[in-house]
């Protein structure tokens, strides 16, 4: 599912030497639950490297049925990855793991630490001004464009986790001079690791809206000389009359309308600089699989009054929207339909409801266009809000 509608871009040929978009199923069967799935398991991984000699390393997913039975799927990549000479990668996170999604991120960046990092070779020049992009998974582009800002400023990105990466990338990483987290939910766990591990300080950086594209640029230049901060200053510069074009084309159809946001991930904080570029107000915001430090981030973010809520059913949010009646709702597939059946506009915030990408000051632009699409579309004046009915 999450592979069909997340759109995250990938470069290469996908089957030959990319497999973004591949998910192999090991054709797991009632009997299988009774005698164990570990010598399909096996036999998989075999045609797996017969049919894909160019892949670099294989990751196995352990799904629902596996948890309940218990297959041991870390000895299988341990004895397959022995045979075959490719990093073999087990992920035990059945349903996510714990009660929401996070748990399942915290699995997979512990194997990346235990499976993955200083467990291959790599020929790889250092440079003084080396970064990677750790938690953008390309949804529309975005890393990309991130990747043009960061590389316009002098720096060298190595390394991009996940979207647009590959392994010999996340080879790479521990000699990087900087880690720029993205997404904090996902992998700050690997950053710290890291952290630890190889000195590498790590921070978060916002692409989201011009503003806080120009704040993200210049703490992002501290960490560097003279000559990084002064680019970012230019590139900052070389930008605004774009971003001057497009606050005038759209402020004036989007000032003071209000929105309502709930998504996973960073979004819900990340996105309120972009809305307020625009002159509009974020109301609500709130994510699925948030921590404390998450709200805690998101309330340097928002405004006081601001209402936050936390991991809501479909029908909380429905109530909050009838209390708040924002201009649009901002989410995901889920609720796109029934906010739209109700008569209010809305975005879907996971994929940028195929549209994209945000981030960068390219990516405001689409932004701006979308969110004016969204609320000004003339589609609303036949059908209304409950609360204006």
């Amino acid at each position: 599912y999450s592979w069909g509608t997340r759109r995250n871009y990938y470069g290469g040929q996908n089957g030959v030497d990319s497999f973004v978009g591949m998910q192999i199923t090991s054709d797991f069967q009632e009997k299988d639950i009774v005698f164990g799935g570990d010598k399909k398991l096996d036999k998989m991984l075999d045609e797996i490297n017969a049919l894909f000699p160019l892949s670099r390393g294989i990751s196995i997913m352990s799904e629902c049925p596996i948890g309940l039975i218990g297959d041991d799927i870390e000895a299988v990549a341990k004895k397959k990855g022995k045979e075959c000479g490719k990093t073999i990668v087990p992920v035990r996170c059945e349903g996510f793991r714990g009660v929401s999604q996070s748990l399942g991120h915290h699995i997979a960046n512990d194997m990346v630490r235990d499976w993955v990092l200083d467990k291959g070779e790599v020929t790889h020049e250092t440079g003084p001004y080396d970064v990677a992009i750790i938690g953008d998974y390309n949804i529309g582009g975005d890393a990309w464009s991130s990747r043009i800002l960061l590389e316009e400023i002098g720096l060298r990105v190595v390394a991009q986790w996940s979207g647009d990466g590959t392994l010999t990338e996340m080879l790479k990483t521990p000699k990087v001079k900087l880690n720029l987290l993205h997404c904090y939910r996902s992998m700050n766990y690997i950053s710290r690791h890291m952290e630890e591990k190889y000195g590498i300080p790590w921070m978060e950086y916002n692409f989201f809206g011009p503003s806080k594209i120009a704040e993200s640029l210049r703490a992002i230049a501290a960490h560097f000389d003279d000559t990084i901060k002064e680019n970012a200053e230019k590139v900052i510069a070389k930008y605004q009359p774009m971003v001057d074009a497009v606050v005038a084309k759209y402020k004036p159809r989007l000032d003071q309308k209000t929105v309502m946001l709930y998504v996973g991930g960073l979004r819900p904080r990340h996105t309120v600089g972009a809305y307020e570029d625009l002159g509009m107000e974020v109301v609500g915001a709130g994510y699925e699989f948030a921590h404390g430090d998450d709200y805690q981030r998101t309330a340097h973010y928002v405004k006081d009054g601001t209402l936050i809520y936390d991991d809501v059913s479909g029908f909380e949010l429905e109530k909050f929207a009838e209390k708040l009646q924002p201009d649009l709702v901002g989410s995901g597939i889920k609720e796109k339909y029934i906010f739209q059946k109700m008569g209010i506009p809305f975005r879907q915030m996971h994929s940028w409801d195929y549209s994209g990408p945000y981030h960068g000051y390219d990516g405001f632009a689409i932004f701006a266009r979308d969110m004016d699409m969204a609320i000004n579309s003339p589609v609303w004046k036949m059908t209304k809000a409950p609360w204006k009915k």
